[in-house]
Order: structure tokens, then sequence, then C-alpha cells
């Protein structure tokens, strides 16, 4: 039997199938979109009339390979990943993630799985390696088995809400001003934040606190943590919900990690932790109710291990890159780790968890969560020692002689650490390592290839 064979015959499938017909019928659901998450964390996918649903459900949609990659060209005009000629993926209905948009309720959405045509001479009916989505569900999979451990995860998605232009177009201006845990800046945009949670409880998300950050319109708002692959879905629901509420309220939701100097980025930090069971395994086992125990010691030494390499995936952007250089808003640009200390890449954010820093809201989290699996699993293998926790301000503790690593300076150099870092390039199978890879030097060349406004402020009238 095929991957594909496997997942058709999953015990109790044709029964959701039928549950979901009786949803559709009950709220009269007349569309619905068939959606998975390309290699920039894009939603990607087809719209199909609910009436099709069960012959979809069992032979799938097909769209171009190229798709798991946007289909972009490169900038020498060839598409990223994948040519013309190659083959076209099924997509097939992870019937449990069915959920009817509250924005528009005949109108619905489903996440699917990959898998290569079932004609193919190779691999046929395989799982597509270029699914990011996938392929987290199977590494994590994998980790399970192996270690006995599953990772549970949260993140805290930073994003600014724009003024728009008369014409629509978004303005880089925020709509508030920034002030930081500000509840006048909050209750201005309260309106916006109503309707982002109204459609969030709706759409399965458990909101839980939010708050103003500190740069123009900067919101975060955050959802309960849970099962890895559950928490991707779920920022990327968030984000397709922030995106439906900026086109009703007259603003508009940026991702960018830095579209303003002189403020902070937008960070989506990853607040992390494994679990035998029911039971967390970074809970303190010693005397100090701060140091995790011995599974969350070596966990936290592979990530610093790996973190020039991970770097490369949870800041992904050439402009991920702008945050690490606009020093004074707690960039955690050291690989270092602490209780509470906010000029580390870790920090122990709670008893049970740490969070993870380096990254930015222009993470794609099915390859964060799968890179910082196999980066963690290092650590558990080699029971690799993080050394001492650092309480010191890390400026003032390099200052003082204490010799640090420094995460990548630019996209560029991030990308070679991780062609250089075999561990976390297998949170990259198959496919996934060379279309991530194509799209990544293609945009880093295309960034160097650029006369910019600084190269005219700069060098116009270099010489008489």
């Amino acid at each position: 039997m095929t991957d594909l064979d496997r997942f058709l015959e999953q015990p109790g499938r044709e029964e959701a199938i039928a549950e979901v017909r009786k949803q559709i019928d009950a709220e009269g659901v007349t569309y619905m979109y068939y959606q998975f998450v390309s290699v920039t964390g894009r939603i990607m996918g087809k719209g199909i009339p609910a009436k099709h649903w069960e012959s979809i459900a069992r032979r799938g949609f097909q769209l171009v390979y190229g798709s798991t990659a946007n289909l972009f060209v490169d900038r020498d005009g060839n598409y990223i990943g994948y040519g013309p000629e190659a083959r076209e993926l099924v997509g097939l209905a992870d019937v449990d993630t069915f959920c009817v948009l509250p924005w528009d309720r005949k109108t619905a959405r489903v996440f699917c799985t990959l898998f290569r045509g079932r004609e193919e001479e190779v691999d046929g009916g395989a799982f597509l390696t270029s699914d990011c989505r996938g392929n987290l569900k199977r590494i994590h999979d994998e980790f399970t088995a192996e270690t006995g451990l599953h990772l549970r995860a949260g993140c805290e998605p930073e994003m600014m809400w724009l003024k728009t232009n008369p014409d629509g177009t978004p303005s880089v201006e925020g709509k508030t001003k920034p002030y930081c845990y500000h509840i006048d800046q909050f209750s201005e945009l309260q309106p916006i934040i109503h309707k982002v949670m109204e459609y969030g409880e709706a759409m399965g998300l458990d909101m839980i606190q939010g708050d103003h950050e500190d740069a123009p319109g900067q919101l975060e708002l955050n959802f309960m943590f849970d099962k890895a692959e559950l928490t991707a879905d779920r920022l990327t629901t968030y984000r397709q919900i922030c995106r439906q509420v900026g086109r009703e309220m007259n603003a508009f939701a940026c991702f960018m990690p830095k579209p303003f100097m002189g403020v902070s980025a937008n960070g989506c930090h990853h607040n992390i932790s494994l679990w035998q069971g029911d039971q967390n395994m970074f809970l303190p086992d010693g005397d100090d109710p701060r140091v995790p125990g011995k599974v969350g010691l070596h966990a936290i030494g592979g990530v610093l291990k790996h973190l020039r390499a991970l770097t490369c995936i949870t800041s992904p952007t050439v402009n991920s890159y702008r945050r690490f250089w606009d020093a004074g808003f707690w960039a955690p640009i050291f690989a270092d780790w602490g209780f509470q200390n906010r000029t580390t890449a870790l920090r122990i954010s709670a008893p049970g968890r740490y969070e993870y820093r380096s990254v930015d809201s222009a993470v794609n989290p099915y390859l964060s969560f799968a890179a910082l699996l196999v980066a963690m699993k290092d650590g558990l293998e080699n029971s690799i020692d993080p050394g001492p926790p650092e309480e010191r301000n890390i400026y003032d503790a390099i200052a003082a002689g204490k010799d640090v690593t420094r995460i990548p300076e630019t996209l560029g150099e991030a990308l070679d650490a991780l062609a250089a870092d075999d561990v976390v390039r297998a949170a990259m199978p198959g496919d996934m390592e060379r279309v991530f890879m194509h799209y990544k030097r293609d945009e880093w060349t295309r960034f160097i290839a650029t006369v910019s406004d600084w190269d005219i402020g700069e060098y116009l009238d270099i010489l008489p």
C-alpha cells in the first residue's frame, strides 16, 4: 500500500466524512477551501463547491508541485523548486480540521495532506516531502516513537496594524502610538481586537490574553498552547483571521518582521516544553525551582548547539536581520540561556518551559517546530550540557570577557550555517530542503543585486 492508500484507509475516516456532510448541510455551506501551507508559510490551495465534498475527500484535488513554493520564479526566470514539467500533487483533506469561516458562513476550510500522484513511476502515492505541514506531523511522530516524548508549544504572534491609504493600499504608518502595555493605545484597537477574538474563538482558538507592544499599531494576542502541529495550524488560522479583520476594519494586518526602525520588531517567541504523556519533563527535579530537569537542560543544549542553523528557519527573511541590528530592543542575538533574561536567545519564562526568542513574525511554524524537534533530539541523545544559566545582561557578560556565539548577522550567513548543519537540515527531508534553499538563496541574491534607496542616498553624489 502507498502512503496515500494508508491515509484513506485510516480507521473512522468514512464516518468522519459523513459527519462533515451533516455539518455542511446543517450550516448551509456551499463552498470550501482545501488549503495547505507553502515553504514560506503562505496559505495555498483550491476552492471547490461543497456538493463535491465526498468525492474530493476520497480522491483528492490536484495542483502543481510548484504551489508548495508559491509558484514563484527566481531572478533567472526559473520556477522555484519545480519546473513546468513537474507532476501534480494530490491533496487530501484532514477531515478533523473542517471549520466554517465565521465571516462567511457559506464557506468552510479544511487543511490537507499532500501526496505524489498515484500514477507516478517513482514513489507514486508517497507523501510529498515539500509539504511542510505533513513533514512536521511525521517528524513529530518519529520523535515520539524514539524518545517517548512529544512537543507542546505556544507562540506569541506579534504583528502590526497599519493605516490604509485612500485607495486601500497599506500605509507604513501604525494605527496607534508606540507605547508598550498602554491600555489607552490598546483601547484604540479594541474594535479590531473584539473581532479577532470573536473569529478566533469560533475557529477553535482558546484566546487567553493580549497587550499593546512597543511599536506603532503593534498587538500581541495569545491563544492556548498545545501539541506542536495543532499550534502551527492555529497560528496559520490566526494570521488568516487577522487579514480578514483588516479587510473589514479598514486596517492592514502586517506580519513583516521589521517595518519600522527605532522601535521593536515583530517577534513570534516559541514557548517550548517536552511531555511524556501528561507529565511535563521540563519541570525542575532538583533543589532550584528555576532549573529545568535533565530532559529540559539537554534539550536547551541541543538548541544552543544548533542555534545558528535554526535561525535561518526561524528568522527566514532578509528583513528579519534588521531586527538583530537595531540595538536596544532586546533582540536575542547571542546563543546563551538564562532565567527571565531577555538578552539571551533562550530564557526560562516559567517553570516547565523555555522561550525560544530568535524567531519572528515571518516564521513558518511547521518548519520551525520540526527544526526545534531535531535540535532537541540531538541534545537528548548526546546529553548536551548547555552550561550554567547567564544571570547578567549578556552585553555586560561579554564586556567582562565571556565568549558567546553570535547568531548569523544576515540571511546569507544564516543560509551558510544551515547548509553546514546536517542535524537541522534533517527537519527538511526530501524535496523540502531543496525547495527551501532555492527559494531563500534566490531571495538573498535578489536583495544583494538590488540598488536600494540607501545606495542612492549614500552614493549618488559620491565624487565630483
